[in-house]
């Protein structure tokens, strides 16, 4: 019975959408129909798709011998550089047709005779479509039209306003290159080709988005990549079917592997060093237009804690460096938590003085352990998000100001205890230490919160073997995500918890690479060594 209703409303639908879609092709709604050898009719269809736009010119003009020839120039103002336009195509085609008149072979009514002898513009394409034209007239280029030519010919002269070239506020280092990605992907792609000057350097385009048509790159080396990566990368890429893709973090979540899972599985950074780097570890790169922050994948867990920086300076104070890395996200995501389960719980395992103190402290709070430190940390979380959305100088006036006050306040009023600031405070500044599981911290911090106010010791206990779990069973495009740690990697393990020196990792990650192409660092006598010469004194 339910099947047979469901037969028939389906009938019905498709019924209806076939019957709208016919209504359409006779409408002339066809932006799929070839061009015609007619200007006038040609104009028209363009003008009837963008008849609400105000801001398309259509230039008509002659060209040619006595101006026997007829043509049209299609552009939209604020997208073309008119400059161009004037110098490079209007110019040519009015006055320079006039010192080739005397050809008698010279036909203007085939699109190639123009591009050959009179448009200096190197971009430039050959359409024969009406979707094709107003795809490429909507992009920023610029539509000739000519009376008798089935074809019509797209020049790009794009006029796009960007911001200079400068370090990123969100990466910023103390030794190493200060330009980052900015909003034109041109910029961003010729960044990377200054830095890889090798010619399987390779860059694939792809158009994503029905109405913003967003040019998308995947950029990798042949040589050192793997093809199954690339293979899986486009396929994954080429499977986004939606309205519009305004910043990587709408691919980001289009192609990520576990999309329920609070850890990022997908890399993003604003500096072409870094990008460059992993290009050449053998991953892929995906850059967006209209945006700085540039994917990269696979990605692994251990990422997370590293810094171009580490590689710029000497391996043992990087390697201080990222252990203290390691020890703020433990910090930022069980400080809380281990405080409500020793005072709560197991109050045996605090020192004597120690628990006086904080008996002490707590003797006016009102509120039980967990629901204090919930508190503190809910209002850290309003503060830091106002700090964010708020004009620069007065973000950081509310940051501060706000949350010294918040902090007196409160103690002196007896809502929170004077250890809870401290170990609020603690958690806070440990949460910008890893900037890039932030989110994944945030939300760890409250369910271990709520794990040892629960049960203790042994909530969070069983809170982390569920996260190590949940790690270990996480891919990045084929990539365990806890590589080279589970599983283990003794090659690749040169560079998580400290930082070898270069001379030493020799090889690229393995389980991201291409097979045969781990090594490389290449060739004898790699490690330092003293002056051998003779001895200068002998003498």
């Amino acid at each position: 019975m339910f099947r047979y209703i469901f037969r028939k409303i389906r009938s019905s639908y498709l019924k209806k959408e076939n019957e709208r879609a016919l209504r359409e092709a006779r409408s002339g709604k066809d932006n799929s129909a070839p061009l015609l050898p007619d200007l006038d009719r040609n104009l028209e269809a363009v003008k009837s798709i963008l008849r609400d736009s105000s801001d398309v010119t259509f230039h008509e003009f002659n060209f040619g011998h006595d101006r026997r020839y007829r043509a049209a120039l299609v552009f939209i103002n604020s997208m073309t550089d008119k400059e161009e336009i004037h110098k490079n195509i209007l110019q040519p085609l009015m006055f320079g047709s006039l010192l080739l008149s005397s050809d008698a072979d010279m036909d203007f009514t085939q699109i190639d005779s123009i591009r050959k002898n009179l448009i200096s513009i190197t971009e430039n394409q050959k359409v024969s479509l009406l979707n094709d034209l107003v795809d490429n007239l909507l992009t920023g280029a610029a539509i000739l039209l000519i009376d008798g030519s089935k074809e019509a010919l797209a020049v790009k002269s794009r006029k796009r306003e960007t911001r200079s070239i400068d370090e990123p506020a969100t990466e910023a280092v103390v030794r190493g290159p200060r330009e980052g990605f900015i909003e034109d992907v041109n910029v961003n792609i010729a960044l990377i080709r200054r830095k890889i000057k090798v010619p399987d350097l390779c860059v694939e385009k792809l158009v994503i988005g029905e109405k913003s048509k967003t040019d998308v790159y995947i950029v990798y080396v042949k040589s050192v990549a793997d093809p199954k990566l690339i293979e899986e990368v486009r396929t994954r890429l080429d499977r986004i079917k939606t309205d519009a893709i305004l910043e990587s973090g709408y691919i980001e979540q289009f192609i990520e592997d576990d999309p329920w899972s609070i850890f990022p599985t997908v890399s993003n950074s604003e500096k072409p060093d870094k990008v460059v780097a992993k290009i050449l570890e053998g991953r892929a790169a995906i850059l967006v237009d209209g945006t700085p922050f540039a994917l990269v994948v696979p990605m692994v867990f251990v990422e997370s804690f590293q810094s171009v920086e580490d590689y710029y300076s000497r391996p043992f104070l990087a390697s201080i460096t990222r252990m203290i890395r390691f020890l703020a996200y433990i910090i930022s995501t069980l400080g809380p938590a281990i405080y409500v389960a020793l005072t709560v719980f197991h109050q045996e395992l605090i020192p004597t003085q120690l628990l006086i103190s904080i008996s002490e402290g707590r003797e006016r709070v009102p509120f039980p352990a967990i629901l204090e430190a919930s508190l503190m940390i809910f209002a850290f979380d309003i503060l830091r998000e106002a700090g964010v959305r708020l004009p620069k100088p007065v973000g950081q006036t509310v940051g501060i100001v706000g949350a010294i006050v918040l902090g007196e306040a409160s103690v002196e009023a007896g809502l929170i205890s004077p250890i809870m600031v401290i170990v609020v405070s603690s958690t806070a500044i440990a949460s910008f230490a890893v900037p890039a599981q932030t989110d994944s911290g945030t939300i760890l911090r409250y369910i271990y919160l709520a794990l040892a106010g629960i049960a203790g010791g042994f909530g969070v206990i069983t809170g982390l073997l569920v996260t190590l779990l949940h790690l270990a069973s996480v891919r990045s495009f084929g990539t365990p995500y806890l590589w080279p740690v589970a599983p283990l990697n003794l090659s690749g393990m040169k560079d998580v918890f400290i930082r070898m020196p270069i001379w030493v990792q020799s090889g690229r990650p393995q389980a991201i690479v291409r097979e045969g192409r781990v090594t490389r660092n290449r060739g004898p006598g790699l490690k330092p060594s003293p002056y051998k010469g003779e001895n200068s004194d002998s003498g």
